[in-house]
């Protein structure tokens, strides 16, 4: 069988198996105040260029977007995201779970338009009966997004001044961020996220951690509860140096970048062979998602020897069909599926 369905469905990178095994017969502070999670925190803060940040690891995307999304809203307050957006169509209701309303945008390749967030907020606020409604408080994106699409660092800026306008905090999912990094026409970076967002994850469960993910916060106000939080949202690890033992792997020798270029040009060659034999792309992804448009009936037999995401009905007769590669993905595996194809 081959394995296209996601980027989790192999444990973990080699170089982390090997650092949690020498581990083993240690002893760590825990709940993530030993020294190895402090390591990788300092890591992370000279990689996005802040070294104040407050770096906290979390276990899950949605553990880590409920946890943040908690600490920075208040019970009126809501969250803009975009129509395809993790937290509005696959998170089971979490954040409304917790109290806020999560305010869907239309989506334009899973992506937000700032202008459309600006005209959002300009209509909100020209409405005399704005006290009675649930206030925009935050802007959420994922970077890469739902559909592999990447933001611009204008885009990213815009949203930036368009957050700071009406006194919001622009936060970033980044579950598969280091397939952004990898690819070859992406211009934002780490530092590019600690320059424009309040607070934004490096992902590490969808890129070669067994699991875990590294919230990074440049809003001090949030920090005086943030554990607090985590606790109460059950989201603070016991073990937490596993967590901190693979992200400071992650970040030595440029290992999570490397990850995330490998997979992102295995996927570029998966895309040119769908191309080369026919096959529509949905959208022009760049990142280790790609989508293509294939008919139904030729599905069946595909999945006998592939895993894969049927993504969404195109027409009565095609269907879109998402694959994915990952740390684990192999050459002969991408030439494998093509053959089947």
């Amino acid at each position: 069988m081959l394995w296209f369905d996601c980027d989790y469905n192999k444990g973990c990178a080699d170089e982390i198996m090997e650092r949690i095994s020498a581990m083993n017969d240690e002893r760590y502070i825990g709940y993530g105040e030993d020294e190895i999670c402090e390591k990788a925190a300092e890591k992370i803060r000279q990689a996005v260029g802040l070294p104040d940040a407050y770096v906290k690891f979390l276990v899950g995307g949605t553990q880590t977007n409920l946890v943040a999304i908690t600490a920075s809203l208040r019970l009126t307050e809501g969250v803009i995201a975009a129509k395809t957006g993790h937290i509005y169509v696959h998170e089971c209701g979490a954040i409304e779970h917790a109290g806020h309303k999560v305010i869907d945008l239309p989506s334009h390749n899973g992506k937000l338009d700032p202008e459309e967030v600006a005209e959002y907020m300009k209509h909100f606020y020209a409405d005399s009966t704005y006290p009675h409604m649930v206030k925009p408080a935050m802007v959420y994106i994922s970077h890469p997004t739902e559909y592999g699409s990447l933001y611009t660092k204008d885009e990213l800026k815009r949203l930036h001044e368009i957050c700071e306008t009406y006194k919001m905090k622009l936060y970033v999912d980044g579950a598969r961020l280091g397939y952004a990094l990898g690819a070859k026409n992406c211009d934002v970076t780490l530092k590019t996220l600690g320059e424009y967002t309040d607070m934004f994850y490096i992902g590490g469960t969808k890129m070669g951690a067994l699991f875990g993910e590294a919230l990074v916060i440049k809003d001090k106000t949030l920090l005086p509860d943030f554990f607090s939080i985590m606790k109460q949202s059950g989201a603070v690890l016991a073990k937490g140096w596993l967590l901190g033992a693979q992200f400071d792997v992650l970040f030595t020798d440029g290992l999570y970048e490397k990850i995330g270029r490998r997979a992102v040009e295995l996927a570029l060659t998966m895309k040119k062979g769908f191309i080369e034999k026919g096959y529509r792309t949905y959208m022009d992804s760049e990142t280790n998602q790609q989508f293509f448009i294939i008919e139904k009936k030729k599905l069946p037999e595909l999945e006998k020897n592939v895993s894969f995401s049927a993504w969404e009905d195109f027409d009565d007769d095609n269907k879109i069909v998402r694959f994915a590669t990952s740390f684990a993905t192999t050459s002969s595996d991408v030439e494998e599926l093509l053959k089947l194809i």
